[in-house]
């Protein structure tokens, strides 16, 4: 698997990003409804541009099958297609993260289960819990980090 961090990120970038994050939601963020899916996406270019560190794996038609968004030492995003989970491609982003930028801390969503038995796995574990997200929205966050 080859890493590439961008530097650059062009639009047509951005909308193929935007295309592995809405099927990953999709796919794992199930207490989400449509609306909030579409209401989110609206964010999401924006977040993709000024994340510090962004970093992508291309599949074999050089089109984006996940991505990694770092800041300072926090894993602000990491998204993967459905269709290529479960092949160790987040692992990799995450090991990649820790080991270039020393990522040590994540945020959760506690109604996503899968992602928080593989940040576990990983290493994270739970240090503080809110019931609500950065918006106010009443999904409760799990914040997480290596010990």
């Amino acid at each position: 698997m080859n890493i590439v961090e961008i530097k650059k990120r062009s639009s047509e970038l951005i909308l193929k990003l935007i295309d592995v994050w809405e099927k990953s939601v999709r796919a794992t963020h199930t207490f989400l409804s449509d609306e909030e899916i579409n209401s989110i996406r609206n964010y999401v270019p924006e977040a993709l541009y000024n994340v510090e560190h962004l970093a992508i794996i291309n599949g074999y038609d050089n089109y984006p099958i996940a991505f990694i968004g770092i800041e300072d030492d926090s894993l602000e995003m990491l998204f993967v297609s459905p269709e290529n989970r479960g092949k160790g491609i987040g692992k990799t982003l995450v090991k990649y993260g820790i080991e270039n930028y020393g990522i040590n801390r994540v945020t959760v969503n506690e109604q996503n289960p899968q992602a928080i038995g593989f940040y576990e796995h990983m290493g994270f574990k739970t240090f503080k819990r809110t019931d609500y997200d950065e918006q106010g929205n009443p999904y409760p966050i799990l914040y997480m980090r290596i010990k």
